[in-house]
């Protein structure tokens, strides 16, 4: 008996496995690189992606839905609070937040309100809001943490580095989607993730993903490599410089 028990566990397992590969999701990146010169103002990637889907399976009742979640270098951001004391504002309390992405970008085929709650968004971290909650249970966070986390959120926006594309992916057919990726100039250099995740009826069905890297090439990278590997001799020469055209202004706009 215990035998067949077993038997009839694995075939279950097995049944879950089928219907957990019953979408298999296939993406690239239009480039894999960003190089930021002296004339740089931004760039623009594109996501495609593919969903290929097992013929043995029957089609599902709700439509695909695709949510691309960028994440770039990751910082410590602190975040200040002001407060007016008289006639001045003051930084009163702060809040640290150690491990987090200067980068930020979310983008769906269609509001993520209208593929799931927001409780299971909260809990499945989907969304530009609920990103980089912290793992566990969302319901015990401090309200003060909540409240520092959406003002760092604000911030971020207002600096074109976070970001969220309600219809920000594109279906070209049943299968094949594009996601475009904005990269403001202000964008740091580093290493970025991209997370493409494939959902049904708010169910997560098929995971991929890839990154991109933006760097500095030319001049610009010369002199950021030099200041690094070689600081005393990258402040002296600034400093000589800095002397030599104090004496050239000098002597072109002297009065006599």
């Amino acid at each position: 008996m215990k035998r067949v028990l077993g038997l009839l566990a694995a075939l279950c397992a097995g049944l879950a496995t089928v219907a957990a590969r019953a979408e298999t999701l296939i993406a690239a990146m239009s480039s894999h690189q960003i190089q930021i010169t002296s004339n740089y103002t931004g760039s623009q990637l594109t996501v495609f992606g593919l969903v290929e889907r097992d013929g043995r399976t029957v089609s599902r009742g709700d439509p695909y839905d695709i949510i691309v979640t960028v994440r770039g270098p990751r910082r410590m951001l602190l975040v200040r609070e002001k407060e007016r004391l008289g006639p001045i504002w003051i930084n009163r309390t702060q809040r640290r937040f150690p491990d987090n992405p200067v980068f930020l970008h979310v983008a769906s085929n269609r509001p993520i309100a209208e593929m799931m709650n927001a409780e299971t968004a909260r809990r499945g971290r989907i969304g530009l809001a609920n990103a980089e909650l912290p793992q566990g249970n969302w319901v015990d966070l401090d309200p003060s943490s909540i409240r520092f986390r959406e003002s760092l959120t604000r911030i971020m926006q207002a600096k074109d580095l976070y970001g969220y594309e309600e219809r920000g992916v594109t279906f070209l057919s049943n299968a094949l989607f594009s996601a475009p990726i904005d990269i403001p100039a202000t964008a740091p250099t580093g290493s970025y993730t991209v997370d493409i995740v494939l959902y049904s009826g708010g169910v997560p069905l098929a995971r991929q993903q890839t990154s991109f890297e933006v760097i500095k090439t030319g001049i610009e990278q010369r002199l950021a490599s030099g200041a690094y590997d070689w600081p005393l001799l990258y402040g002296f020469a600034t400093a000589l410089l800095a002397l030599l055209l104090g004496w050239g202004a000098s002597v072109v706009f002297r009065r006599d």
